[in-house]
């Protein structure tokens, strides 16, 4: 169910990132496995594109849409059945069947990229945190290595991954009831996030003689400054006093963040390598620079990108792009003719109206949680609490952190999205239990030895 968009399609859906993840396993492998020459380079999650290398091997894409539905339904199954009692076979499936159509998991699911291993990384937490006795020795393990992988296959999923362990320690030390013995759990997603970061390090220190957490990044956070008008508004007025690498563009710097980063003759792409190590090294510099000149505006406007980051969740990334169909061959070799007759390379994806059902079933699903919660609470029913206190503020702490520190872009918010309405799904058929529960203890109280029998 979840891999239908890309059977609509005719093919998974790519995006110009793809190109580089598919690209980019082959020269990793050599490097690790054959000691090949270094000099590697790239922009992207060098552990996302090893791990997905076995799959297509350059021939195939589809291995990794199926790897990449497989590791999503088996982790749902595994939250599912830790919060559903009963007939768990039927309401998984109706569960699955609802969110692949209604939001944007089918989708994400079916997207070369590794923007599914986020929510499957959150959902992960949680069973650890929260439904570990409910796993079977080897569940346990499984789970293990998939919070690993998608731990270390972004950055953005270790920050966020980070920021869920804070969270729940500090749940854990105010006493919130649902955190009653889950420190333990805390405890090994903290480990796994910090195995995580060692190999991303590790990595990065083979590949570019450097260990680091982001490996060959770009300036992101300055491309954003600038994009918003303080940073620009910085440097305009301060530059002739700086020996800043990013003042020789003073007078043509750009009001776009993808012109700074891409665009011909751009600050960044018309840079040398060490005018752009420079700028690296100048990025946080220029940041806490930025705010103590500007710290209102600068506030108004993240802000502002934060809150147009958390409604902006539309199906809008898979639309055709010409880079694609001009470099796919160098990755997928004779793979360009048939993406070239696909509904995506020929803008039929049914994009706008997925958009809008997704739209006002998230509307419908976060009314849902706000009703459903309190109700949660007066039931003491804690690992569904846990739940929700994972899944709702990562979806808004994806938010702050992609709209206030990269752009505002609806991929980085509907990855996320589907986690409300899978939240409200779970309370819902959490509460259908306790209502047939009490209709059947009803029922059986007729008869006072049944009754009796009820603990």
């Amino acid at each position: 169910m979840m891999l239908w968009p890309a059977l609509c399609n005719g093919y998974p859906l790519l995006y110009p990132d793809s190109i580089s993840y598919l690209g980019d396993g082959r020269s990793l492998a050599r490097i690790l496995l054959l000691h090949g020459p270094t000099g590697y380079s790239a922009m992207r999650a060098e552990i996302y594109s090893l791990g997905i290398f076995p799959f297509h091997w350059n021939v195939n894409a589809w291995p990794v849409v199926a790897l990449q539905a497989l590791l999503a339904s088996y982790v749902l199954w595994l939250v599912a059945r830790s919060l559903v009692a009963r007939q768990i076979e039927a309401k998984f499936l109706v569960l699955v069947g609802m969110l692949s159509l209604t939001t944007s998991l089918g989708w994400y699911v079916c997207f070369i990229m590794p923007d599914i291993l986020g929510p499957v990384l959150y959902l992960t937490i949680y069973l650890l945190v929260f439904a570990l006795d409910t796993l079977r020795a080897r569940e346990r393990w499984v789970v293990f290595g998939i919070a690993g992988w998608t731990m270390a296959a972004h950055s953005t999923h270790l920050v966020l991954a980070v920021g869920v362990c804070i969270l729940l320690g500090l749940l854990l030390a105010f006493r919130w009831p649902p955190m009653r013995g889950r420190g333990r759990g805390i405890a090994w997603v903290a480990a796994i996030a910090v195995l995580a970061a060692g190999a991303q390090m590790a990595l990065h220190g083979v590949l570019y003689g450097e260990p680091s957490l982001n490996g060959k990044r770009l300036p992101y956070l300055t491309a954003r400054l600038v994009a918003d008008g303080p940073g620009r508004w910085y440097l305009q007025q301060h530059c002739g006093t700086l020996q800043w690498a990013i003042c020789a563009w003073t007078g043509r710097l750009p009001s776009s963040d993808d012109d700074f980063l891409w665009a011909d003759g751009g600050v960044w792409q018309s840079a040398s390598s060490d005018e752009q190590q420079r700028m690296l090294r100048e990025e946080i510099p220029l940041a806490l620079a930025t705010v103590r000149a500007y710290p209102r505006a600068q506030m108004q406007i993240s802000l502002s990108n934060f809150g147009r980051q958390l409604v902006n969740f539309g199906l809008w990334d898979f639309d055709p792009d010409e880079w694609i169909a001009s470099h796919i061959d160098t990755v997928l070799p004779g793979v360009g003719a048939r993406f070239m007759q696909t509904r995506q390379a020929q803008s039929r994806l049914p994009v706008v109206f997925f958009s809008t059902v997704q739209q006002w079933v998230v509307m419908a699903s976060a009314l849902a949680i706000i009703g459903g919660v309190p109700l949660m609470w007066i039931r003491r029913r804690w690992r569904i609490m846990g739940l929700a206190a994972i899944l709702v503020p990562v979806v808004i702490a994806n938010a702050l952190i992609t709209g206030v520190l990269s752009e505002v872009d609806s991929r980085y918010q509907s990855r996320v999205i589907w986690l409300i309405p899978l939240t409200a799904g779970l309370i819902a058929l959490d509460l259908l239990h306790c209502w047939r529960q009490r209709d059947e203890e009803e029922r059986l109280c007729g008869d006072p030895v049944e009754c009796a029998a009820i603990p």
